[in-house]
């Protein structure tokens, strides 16, 4: 072999090395035997190998320093490292891996229907009302008896008789004018549901008709404690309380002088009360349950023409009339002679003891037993009338009659009757006369 072919340069060092058969001379191989020819070989790579070694491992010169510093102006780093561009990071459409289909399911096979019947893994019970305190709230009520743009029908004139610019209004009986936007406007009513209240149980929803100067929170609720003398009765009841004129001296029913008025009021409170009581189907329910109306003084009216044109038939079990006789006699007649599965009841002070008399007096003509004490349970047909002692103010009647909290007492005598609370097989809510 040509020994040139043996020989490389090292240009990190800049040092040629020669190649072993440049130190060997032809004449001492042939004179040397192998095994000292190994050694020689050997020694021949090492040093020079050494030499290169050491040239690497000195620091370089100035020149050399000089010259690396002075890089070419285009030679940066972000010339060397360039921002990769969007298209680097994806490969492109015909880089692009072929997608992988997923594997079409296998069609479900039907399987046989079991030739018998596979139990419940839980009892099948009926619906449970959730644990829940009174339930008492204010609903908005197309039905309620305000606002109302019909006539009044004790003289067949429209009820909002008086107009101020864009303001309509109604003079009253007394001469008073109270505007729409102030006094007939207010389309709420009272509901509450007691906690103890069950609709799968006999039941019946109560009416109250507030007096004159009222509102449905300050006097209702928080004075008169309607709500609260039904929760504390214990009995199965619900309580609907319509705002009629807000907080004026008027007695006028509204939409409750129109024919139906009270039966169209409690179909659309039906599903209210169900969602207040927590069970949608309840509403079906509350639409057939026994209704006990309750008037107090100016809510006389109200009441009575409810009985007249209401529209529920022998739907209604009872009326209780709180210090409240201040006319519609016979309209309250009317209902006591033909509705002997009902109960009357009359509690009265001496500011209307004179219409109470009178209309004793109608009752004994037609034949109708009345008895002046509520001793007893109150049954069908019962007619009573309570007279109260002196002392006994008008302002608070509705907690402080002949006894204290007198809604509570007749709702438990009632109660004593269960056929005032039963829904009759097959009943149907008839039109009033």
């Amino acid at each position: 072999m040509d020994g040139a072919k043996f020989q490389r340069s090292d240009r990190a060092c800049g040092v040629t090395l020669p190649g072993v058969w440049g130190h060997l001379r032809a004449n001492d191989l042939q004179r040397t035997g192998p095994r000292r020819l190994g050694w020689i070989a050997v020694l021949s790579v090492m040093v020079p190998l050494s030499l290169v070694l050491a040239q690497c491992g000195r620091a370089p010169n100035a020149s050399t320093l000089a010259a690396n510093a002075q890089a070419p102006a285009g030679d940066t780093f972000n010339d060397r490292f360039p921002t990769p561009r969007l298209t680097d990071r994806f490969p492109s459409a015909s880089e692009n891996f072929v997608q992988r289909q997923p594997a079409q399911p296998s069609p479900k096979v039907q399987a046989e229907p079991a030739p018998y019947r596979v139990a419940s893994l839980g009892p099948t019970v009926p619906y449970q009302r959730p644990d829940q305190g009174d339930q008492t709230t204010l609903v908005s009520l197309k039905s309620s008896a305000f606002p109302y743009l019909g006539n009044n029908p004790r003289t067949d004139e429209p009820f909002m008789n008086i107009t101020k610019g864009d303001r309509r209004g109604h003079r009253s009986y007394g001469g008073r004018v109270y505007w729409q936007d102030e006094t007939y406007s207010d389309s709420r009513v009272l509901m509450h549901v007691p906690e103890h209240f069950d609709v799968r149980k006999p039941g019946v929803i109560v009416v109250f008709f507030h007096g004159n100067g009222a509102t449905l929170e300050r006097d209702v609720r928080d004075r008169q404690l309607v709500p609260q003398q039904i929760s504390d009765s214990g009995v199965n009841a619900v309580l609907l309380a319509p705002q009629l004129a807000v907080d004026a001296a008027d007695s006028s029913a509204g939409k409750f002088w129109q024919p139906g008025g009270l039966k169209r009021f409690l179909d659309e409170s039906s599903g209210h009360l169900a969602s207040l009581y927590g069970d949608a189907g309840a509403a079906k329910t509350f639409a057939n349950m026994p209704v006990i109306l309750i008037g107090y003084s100016g809510g006389f009216l109200p009441t009575a023409w409810s009985l007249e044109v209401g529209g529920l038939g022998n739907r209604v079990r009872g009326v209780f009339l709180l210090d409240a006789v201040y006319g519609e006699l016979d309209k309250f007649a009317s209902w006591i002679e033909h509705n002997r599965t009902g109960f009357f009841v009359s509690a009265y002070t001496r500011y209307t003891k004179r219409h109470d008399q009178e209309l004793i007096q109608m009752l004994k003509e037609k034949g109708v037993a009345v008895t002046d004490a509520l001793d007893g349970p109150l049954r069908p047909g019962s007619v009573v009338f309570v007279q109260s002692a002196d002392g006994v103010t008008h302002r608070d009647y509705v907690t402080h009659a002949w006894t204290d909290n007198p809604v509570r007492e007749v709702l438990i005598k009632m109660a004593a009757s269960p056929a005032l609370t039963r829904v009759a097989a097959g009943e149907q809510s008839a039109t009033s006369r």
